[in-house]
């Protein structure tokens, strides 16, 4: 593994916790090695050296910080990897003390060391399991209460409560192609070209560029698709002037569904402000996946809603503008229009 070591000091410096476990560094001055997130006071720049390890930290002839404990990073990716296979073999979800024990930490330390390392506390990252195999469920095309209890859910009602705000569609027309629901759309002109926008009563389910409404039929097949109304319009213009006039758009409404790591990752391109961009790699150790950063990039591209998910401001670590579904011409030009 080879390390970088700017972006190593730049994680010492913040003590950002995302990054322990990737690396531990050495003070030759002191002869000690520390987690990135140690607070002790930070060591001259010149005195500092990166290891892959602990081991190799150990290796040089250097001593774990006793203040940060940096060997105890991996037993903490241990307990938190038996938890996940504990959840993901349970067929209802487990209590926060019963894992902790399995793990010997207290309930309190190993929920602060799971959400370190996963984004979720224990409990959300079971809710989000159950829901995607609910999802898996009922794509496959089962009846919606099989697809409920295979899930993991006692019952339909606590499916409901727990996915209240989350799904949009219901789920019967989730499974079923957006069967029963109506979708209303347009196609207008903008600066960056053509732009598709479609919403249903939740709120704007598809947002791109260069497309029509063949894009609805394919993604909605069974969903009834009508132009936009005048009640449309109103939702129409605030998406016009997300486009045209970035800003806050928070304000806007929308119904995507995606798997629980998908929506943490929309989730995070939402908290980049306008002007400013992050790249893959930061994008993963901000859901708490340092090295997915692949399946960042994945799931930076599966966004259904163009602009206010913000996809456009993630860029390669070299700067490059990396890619982009609509053209790497349209997210040049929507990064300009932020900076300004």
């Amino acid at each position: 593994m080879t390390l970088d070591a700017d972006e190593c000091w730049n994680a010492a410096i913040a003590r950002d916790r995302r990054f322990d476990g990737r690396f531990v560094s050495g003070v030759l001055s002191t002869g000690i090695y520390c987690r990135p997130s140690c607070p002790a006071r930070h060591p001259k720049r010149e005195n500092v050296r990166f290891f892959v390890d602990g081991a190799a930290a150990r290796a040089e002839g250097l001593r774990p910080c006793l203040r940060c404990s940096p060997d105890d990073v991996s037993r903490d990716e241990r307990a938190v990897l038996s938890a996940i296979a504990a959840i993901k073999a349970a067929e209802q979800p487990l209590a926060l003390a019963a894992l902790a024990a399995e793990t010997g930490y207290s309930p309190a330390h190993f929920q602060r060391v799971f959400a370190r390392a996963t984004g979720l506390s224990p409990s959300a990252y079971g809710r989000a399991l159950m829901a995607e195999r609910a999802a898996a469920a009922l794509s496959g095309g089962g009846t919606v209460t099989n697809a409920i209890y295979a899930a993991g859910y006692s019952g339909p009602s606590r499916f409901y409560e727990a996915n209240q705000g989350r799904l949009g569609m219901t789920p019967s027309a989730w499974a079923a192609g957006g069967k029963g629901v109506t979708i209303r759309w347009a196609v207008v002109g903008t600066s960056l070209g053509a732009m598709l926008v479609a919403a249903t009563d939740k709120g704007v389910c598809r947002l791109s560029f260069n497309e029509g409404v063949e894009a609805l039929e394919k993604r909605f097949p069974n969903a009834a698709l009508a132009e936009g109304d005048a009640s449309f319009a109103a939702l129409l213009a605030d998406v016009l002037t997300a486009v045209e006039a970035p800003g806050d758009f928070a304000h806007i409404p929308l119904d995507v569904k995606g798997t629980a790591f998908q929506e943490a990752v929309w989730r995070e391109l939402q908290r980049i402000p306008a002007g400013e961009t992050r790249t893959y790699a930061q994008l993963a150790a901000a859901v708490g996946r340092p090295k997915a950063v692949r399946a960042a990039g994945t799931a930076n591209g599966a966004n259904n809603v163009a602009v206010l998910i913000p996809c456009h401001r993630v860029i390669n670590t070299g700067g490059g503008l990396g890619g982009y579904a609509y053209g790497l011409e349209i997210k040049r030009k929507l990064l300009k229009k932020e900076m300004k």
